[in-house]
């Protein structure tokens, strides 16, 4: 197996569009990482509103610093790239079911979050799905 990227004429808008969304998705999830590492006033706020321990804000943001470095090696480094927007997906799907359980049905900014760590694992795995079979 070769670790070199090598595209065919199919594959380049693919691949530009895995690397906007994974952009993208780093970004964003960075930004909320740094949010909560610095204990910014929304993430604690929300923390509050959900039921979730204070204490929990800041190791949220180190799983959130986490997952948007992962995405970005997994840039050269597929399988990591792929590890990270998984847990950014289950991550989201665990921050769902707090908005559930505290009755909050606001959805919006969470399907932003979701949405793109999802886009992000769909179109890894789509354009390095060779590397992984």
């Amino acid at each position: 197996m070769s670790t070199h990227l090598v595209l065919t004429e199919q594959e380049p808008c693919v691949f530009l569009t895995y690397l906007a969304v994974t952009l993208a998705a780093s970004l964003v999830h960075g930004v909320a990482a740094v949010a909560n590492l610095t204990g910014h006033d929304y993430p604690r706020s929300q923390a509050d509103k959900m039921g979730v321990p204070r204490s929990w804000v800041r190791p949220l943001g180190v799983l959130l610093g986490a997952g948007a470095a992962g995405l970005l090696v997994g840039i050269a480094v597929p399988w990591v790239g792929a590890l990270a927007a998984g847990g950014l997906v289950l991550y989201f799907l665990g921050a769902f079911a707090a908005h559930l359980r505290a009755g909050d049905h606001h959805f919006g900014g969470w399907a932003v979050f979701f949405s793109l760590a999802v886009a992000a694992l769909v179109l890894n795995l789509t354009a390095h799905g060779r590397y992984f079979t």
